[in-house]
């Protein structure tokens, strides 16, 4: 039974963790580790599982789970955070683990928020209690592990991905909220209007904390009516929850990195551009965005459509000049240039035939007639011996040997049929450079 202090304490804590999940049954979302016969939810229901990494959005349930693991399972359990933590607490949990394991037969969980703050030193401090089974450890944190943490400490864990809650889930916890007369609002005549609550979920975008929060700000700010109840309209909802931060981690930082690229390598003008607002929206270095589309005026478009490239470097240009928002302009001006045009990698595996060609070594010398004849004595040492000077013959053309020695008989460049490429292709042709397989 708790004392009046703890019980005063639970009263006057947030919505959001009084209407925490209590057991298996209670918690929502995440069917896909913990739905009915799902091996997180076996695992956790045999008091079975072992040292796992939670990793998901904010608001989606990791610290709820590892509460209600605290409730099932027979084994004691500490909960530290990361940011506030170090070397010296672990020890003390480590110590009081040992004994509890020697005395009572009794293990200890560790949950650790926000894990992916801790450092290399930290993290190996737990490893052999880990390997020796002396705690059994839950991290939570909204990073990609396999990027933030330690592969020491990841490799010994079990990784459960968390996804953001769907609408339904949100609303699921809402309503529990209201309906709830001891840990809720089920006790009081709350009025939640649908709009109000519809707007509540949308905004909350898959968060139950913050969905949560709006609600009890909500009713908490609203004016008591005559009758005594509380009537939460569409207008006090907008008021309670602000548009959320996006939550621009490394991981996600990436993601959208890479789907913005092949947004703009797969002709997709409309992705791109969305995946290029969501990155400002969340604080991405515009240079970052601009380098790629440059990169990529080359690497998907090249002399398919020459103009690509102007345009891309006009954006970093803009960027440099005016700054942002100005230069949001211009540079979804060369978005939308890099994917309408024509593609071809031409010039992306034409470079990088090249370039394992000379990775690979065996130079030959120079041949004479390509070598430097502007010094004194150059004539005399057979240098540019040979050398035929394309204009002075027709069409500005002659054909002789460029290439090294060991590269002769390599088509790096094979222009695709591609925009302007098809006419480069064209003029090769008429030079008898006929080389070029068919595309």
């Amino acid at each position: 039974m708790d004392d009046l202090f703890t019980a005063a304490t639970r009263a006057q804590a947030p919505l959001a963790d009084r209407m925490r999940p209590r057991s298996l049954d209670e918690f929502v979302g995440q069917a896909h580790i913990v739905g009915p016969g799902r091996l997180l939810r076996r695992a956790i229901e045999a008091d079975r599982l072992t040292s796992s990494i939670f990793w998901g959005p904010p608001g989606c349930g990791k610290t709820t789970l590892a509460s209600i693991i605290a409730e099932t399972t027979r084994a004691a359990f500490v909960k530290l955070n990361a940011v506030t933590s170090g070397v010296g607490d672990v020890r003390e949990v480590l110590k009081d683990a040992k004994e509890r394991l020697k005395l009572y037969g009794q293990s200890t969980w560790l949950l650790l928020d926000e894990c992916h703050r801790w450092s290399k030193a930290q993290s190996d401090s737990i490893l052999p209690a880990i390997e020796r089974g002396v705690i059994r450890f839950i991290g939570s944190t909204t990073e990609n592990p396999m990027i933030a943490m330690t592969p020491a400490i990841v490799s010994r864990c079990r990784l459960f991905r968390f996804e953001r809650l769907a609408p339904e889930d949100v609303r699921s916890a809402l309503n529990a909220a209201l309906a709830d007369g001891a840990r809720g609002y089920g006790g009081q005549d709350v009025r939640v209007d649908e709009a109000a609550l519809e707007y509540i979920v949308s905004v909350a975008n898959g968060d139950a904390r913050s969905a949560l929060n709006a609600l009890e700000l909500a009713v908490l700010t609203t004016p008591m009516e005559a009758d005594g109840s509380i009537h939460v309209t569409l207008e006090v909802a907008e008021e309670s929850i602000q548009s959320r931060v996006m939550q621009m981690d490394e991981s996600l930082f990436y993601d959208m990195l890479s789907a913005f690229c092949k947004s703009l390598r797969g002709s997709d003008s409309d992705a791109a551009l969305a995946w290029f607002a969501r990155m400002s929206r969340g604080g991405v270095d515009p240079r970052v965005i601009v380098r790629r589309i440059i990169a990529h005026a080359s690497e998907d478009v090249g002399l398919a459509n020459p103009m690509a490239m102007l345009q891309a470097v006009a954006a970093m240009n803009a960027l440099e000049h005016l700054g942002m928002p100005e230069a949001k302009l211009p540079i979804a001006q060369a978005i939308i240039a890099v994917c309408e045009s024509p593609k071809s990698n031409a010039v992306s595996a034409a470079v990088e035939a090249a370039m394992a060609d000379a990775e690979r070594g065996g130079y030959e010398p120079v041949p004479n007639h390509l070598r430097d004849t502007h010094y004194k004595g150059a004539a005399r040492l057979g240098h540019g011996e040979g050398y035929r000077y394309p204009h002075d013959f027709p069409g500005h053309f002659v054909e002789q040997a460029y290439a090294p020695v060991e590269a002769r008989g390599m088509p790096y460049y094979t222009p695709s049929e591609q925009g302007f490429e098809a006419e480069i292709r064209e003029m090769r042709r008429r030079r008898g450079i006929e080389d070029a397989p068919d595309v």
